[in-house]
């Protein structure tokens, strides 16, 4: 038979795991999933290489959410180790496949445990956790369906950005804005926070550093609602990123302008052709006006502009000529698809 004490003792550890059970009902889990749950308010964290930070990222956002799960990218640290000891969820890519790649998985197992706010942020220690509960808050105000932690909005502190990344930014800004007409101030923050209704609307396909610019090309498509709160940043992180800031913007600006001419071919296209097509004529009429007027009348005509004029006007013409065919085209297929929705 038990004494006494014994009793006391197994009843008051019963009791601890009756405890821990309750308050971590969300978080039952295995390395590939967790069980669903109603009401969640979860951040998702894509995870490469990242064993020097992510510890402390996930303990410093666990007083805000419910749960932290962390997509390992293929790491071949021990960074998926360290954050579920901290208590995150952690979902395996077999090999590196991109920040796109993570997110979407992220979305996908946030749809499938019905999780009503998602808070994305990186783990290498950039984005401040403390940051959570004011994104949070503009989220619950009403048509509010995406959130995103901007650097650039009047009273954000961006002392710290260094120069090359400011100009970098402003450029994509301007790219992204005129495709997607949402004026963001910070395309490429990586701290957004979305509603269920986002979840579920949002779909993209893309892997790598071009998904940041897709969603938003979706929530103007979508009409999905965003707004921008100010975050703080920290650039003295031991590992800031594990691209270029040249190979991402490279690849950032790319997408951007390839979406821009799909959806602005005249913009794209047209404009360029237009300024090419002037500058072509102009050189031709200075090459035309270049005359020896004190040499008994003789003309001299200077072969090189004139090469260079006829090289730009015909050059401004191709492009001028492609903005209009792909603007037609963009416009009649749009009718199509109109028609045909419209006999359904």
């Amino acid at each position: 038979m038990f004494g006494t004490e014994k009793i006391v003792k197994y009843s008051k550890k019963f009791t601890l795991l009756l405890h821990r059970l309750y308050t971590n009902r969300f978080k039952l889990c295995t390395m590939d999933g967790i069980e669903s749950g109603t009401g969640l308010t979860m951040v998702g964290m894509p995870m490469f290489n990242e064993e020097e930070t992510v510890a402390s990222v996930v303990v410093r956002c666990l007083p805000y959410v419910d749960e932290v799960l962390c997509v390992d990218d293929g790491s071949s640290d021990s960074c998926s180790r360290l954050a579920a000891r901290a208590g995150a969820i952690i979902h395996y890519h077999r090999a590196n496949r991109g920040y796109g790649a993570a997110i979407r998985s992220i979305f996908r197992i946030a749809r499938e445990k019905n999780v009503d706010k998602l808070v994305i942020l990186d783990s290498d220690g950039q984005h401040q956790p403390e940051d959570i509960p004011a994104v949070l808050a503009e989220l619950d105000k009403e048509d509010v369906d995406v959130v995103i932690g901007s650097r650039f909005i009047d009273n954000s502190d961006r002392s710290s950005m260094p120069m090359y990344r400011r100009l970098g930014i402003s450029v994509i800004n301007t790219a992204s804005n005129l495709t997607s007409d949402l004026g963001v101030k910070d395309t490429q923050s990586g701290f957004r926070a979305f509603t269920k209704r986002a979840l579920n609307l949002l779909a993209f396909e893309n892997e790598g550093m071009e998904s940041t610019l897709e969603v938003l090309d979706q929530c103007k498509e979508k009409e999905i609602n965003v707004e921008e709160v100010p975050i703080t940043v920290r650039y003295d992180v031991p590992k800031s990123s594990t691209y270029s800031a040249f190979g991402h913007g490279f690849t950032v600006l790319t997408y951007a302008l390839v979406s821009l001419s799909h959806k602005k071919p005249m913009l794209v296209f047209g404009l360029p052709g237009i300024g090419l097509l002037v500058s072509g004529t102009t050189i031709g009429l200075g090459m035309l006006n270049s005359v020896e007027e004190l040499t008994d009348g003789t003309i001299t005509l200077s072969v090189g502009p004139g090469l260079t004029g006829a090289w730009l006007s015909m050059l401004g013409l191709s492009l001028v000529f492609s903005g209009l065919v792909l603007h037609g085209a963009r416009t009649l297929m749009r009718r199509v698809v109109l028609q045909r929705i419209r006999s359904l």
